[in-house]
């Protein structure tokens, strides 16, 4: 008796998941692209399908409209009156969504942001002549360039003080594993301290804000205002602490999973070196190549049907942007591979779709593009320390902790390519 196969399903805790998932969703895309995977939500894997369901006003993202499962009654028990969500943008429908957006984005505009360039490209060469002056040829990416530099320039625009650098980094790293599928009550219980240790915090900043308001974000979001309508208490703490953790969280994946494929590559990575006209849509393809972001939640809020599957109010659905970004209906039979010049490269869903697409996209392209040009042109040997890497393990938010790099040669600051 030949038993029936059994279909595929969205499996984190394979092998491998963490350093490369794109073989999983090579096959969820082909066998399950819609299917209620053994951890609970639905998973959709195939580009059109995630971008119908991003773009769908239908659907929420207000953990209120979701099913309690069990396992909330526990993670409830660790988070308290925190254990369904926090105000922040990223967890509203219209029209509170739309007001707050509004609010945030008459300080968070694109001007400022442009206004932001020279000083990101002055971050990043100090942060690799700091790397070259220690002498030791070698630099761990995350540590000397993926992380400080996002993390600088998104304290440097909302006027945050940067003198506890580390305890944020390790308050910022515990509470994002919360927007993973699954949590253990040890990573809960993490999660819970260092929140509460990042919310005093951030508290103490915005009354100092209060008192003595600057030309910064943080000031600007205190100040700003639409026919009567400002931020509250709660509203300004929960947006501050969105920006604060996704502006650089995000970001920090985006140049180390890009550095990453780049020396994986070398092929491209030569042409990006050769070529600075591709700096721009490099980034897109990067992006596209290893999203830093895997993953997008929507709720049902009544049932649908999606390829002839039916989703129940109440579902998670996760739309995997790393599985859509790979999808040959979309880019053809090189999706797998790492083209520079892809056309089309920027319609990936590397920042979402819809009404929620990341606000800071912006911003990342500016960080990535500066960081990526350097790298490729100030360094003509830059190596990997080969099997020294390490992946976070996250699956929302995937990433590397470390990334150690090997070089022999740099070129200084002031002679490089433009």
């Amino acid at each position: 008796m030949t038993l029936p196969e059994t279909p595929p399903t969205f499996n984190p805790f394979e092998p491998e998941f963490a350093a490369n998932p794109y073989p999983q969703y090579q096959v969820l895309r082909e066998g399950a692209p819609v299917h209620r995977s053994l951890i609970g939500p639905w998973v959709l894997s195939r580009y059109a399908d995630v971008v119908h369901v991003l773009r769908n006003p239908a659907l929420s993202v207000e953990e209120e409209n979701a099913t309690r499962l069990e396992v909330d009654v526990e993670l409830a028990s660790v988070f308290g009156d925190d254990a369904r969500g926090s105000r922040a943008m990223l967890n509203l429908d219209p029209p509170d969504h739309d007001r707050l957006r509004r609010l945030v984005s008459k300080a968070f505009t694109p001007k400022m942001v442009e206004s932001l360039r020279p000083e990101v490209e002055r971050l990043v060469d100090e942060s690799i002549d700091a790397v070259v002056a220690r002498g030791t040829g070698e630099m761990d990416l995350i540590a000397d360039l993926a992380f400080p530099l996002p993390f600088t320039v998104i304290s440097e625009m909302l006027g945050m003080p940067t003198g506890r650098r580390d305890e944020l980094r390790t308050w910022s790293h515990a509470v994002v594993k919360t927007l993973d599928p699954i949590l253990t009550i040890e990573e809960a219980q993490a999660a819970a301290a260092a929140s509460d240790a990042m919310v005093a915090y951030v508290l103490e900043v915005i009354a100092m804000k209060r008192r003595d308001p600057g030309d910064d974000l943080l000031s600007g979001l205190i100040a700003a205002e639409e026919d009567g309508s400002m931020l509250d208490e709660q509203e300004l703490l929960d947006q501050v602490m969105l920006l604060y953790i996704a502006g650089h969280e995000t970001t920090v994946n985006l140049i180390g999973n890009g550095a990453h494929a780049l020396l994986q590559h070398r092929d491209q990575l030569a042409r990006l070196r050769d070529d600075p006209g591709l700096d721009q849509n490099a980034v897109e393809e990067l992006l596209r190549f290893d999203s830093p972001v895997q993953f997008s939640r929507r709720i049902a809020v009544t049932d649908f049907e999606l390829r002839g599957e039916i989703i129940e109010a109440g579902s998670f659905v996760l739309t995997c942007l790393g599985a859509a970004n790979h999808d040959p209906e979309q880019w053809g039979d090189t999706a797998e591979e790492l083209d520079l010049g892809r056309a089309g490269a920027a319609q990936h869903v590397s920042f979402g779709s819809g009404v929620h697409h990341c606000l800071g996209a912006a911003l990342a392209r500016v960080e990535g593009r500066a960081a990526f040009g350097a790298l490729v042109r100030r360094f003509d040997d830059l190596e990997l320390i080969e099997d020294e890497q390490a992946w976070n393990g996250r699956i929302v938010l995937r990433g590397l902790d470390t990334l150690p790099l090997a070089f022999a040669r740099a070129v200084s600051s002031g002679s490089r390519s433009a």
